[in-house]
């Protein structure tokens, strides 16, 4: 999902919810089952954003870590401001007293509002799009699948060249040229 475009309209909106929740879905490439999950004490301490976190994927049940940009400390910082975070355990929590947090489908419907405003099909964007999009700017410019294997949390290489769409040709000749 192209950055500038939507980071740029939901600051103007003034939405620091969806802002901060944009700028962390990107920087932790975190599934969205687990971002939506994320509590205010994986990302901060002492009354301060973390510069890197710590989440226990769901799916493998092992810990991921990631940084935290410094453009996502400030806009979480903005949303930690909010009424709504007042008291709550959650980074997103849910709009009722029975849900905790917002919902992996709430997140799916997020996710294709921020592409209409930007000029994009709103049906080709999910929440994957935002899990792909760093580790894909960090394999163009590096070529290097183990730089993103780690962060997506797959423990084989065939999984993160699956992931990417890498052709297998590409993804060999990249491992032939690093040495171990």
């Amino acid at each position: 999902m192209p950055l500038k475009g939507n980071q740029w309209v939901l600051t103007l909106a003034e939405n620091h919810r969806d802002l901060a929740l944009f700028n962390m879905a990107i920087d932790s490439k975190l599934r969205g089952c687990d971002l939506v999950k994320m509590k205010v004490v994986d990302v901060m301490a002492s009354g301060q954003i973390k510069e890197r976190a710590s989440v226990l994927q769901s799916k493998t049940q092992k810990p991921v870590r990631f940084e935290i940009s410094e453009g996502t400390r400030a806009s979480v910082e903005k949303w930690m401001e909010d009424e709504l975070m007042v008291g709550s355990e959650y980074l997103w929590p849910g709009r009722f007293h029975e849900r905790l947090h917002i919902s992996t489908r709430q997140y799916a419907r997020i996710v294709r509002k921020w592409a209409t405003p930007i000029g994009l099909e709103a049906s080709a964007y999910g929440t994957h799009s935002m899990r792909r999009t760093k580790v894909t700017h960090i394999y163009k410019k590096t070529g290097n699948l183990r730089a993103v294997q780690r962060p997506l949390g797959h423990t084989k290489m065939g999984s993160t060249v699956r992931y990417l769409g890498v052709e297998l040709e590409d993804a060999l000749a990249i491992a032939e040229a690093i040495e171990i």
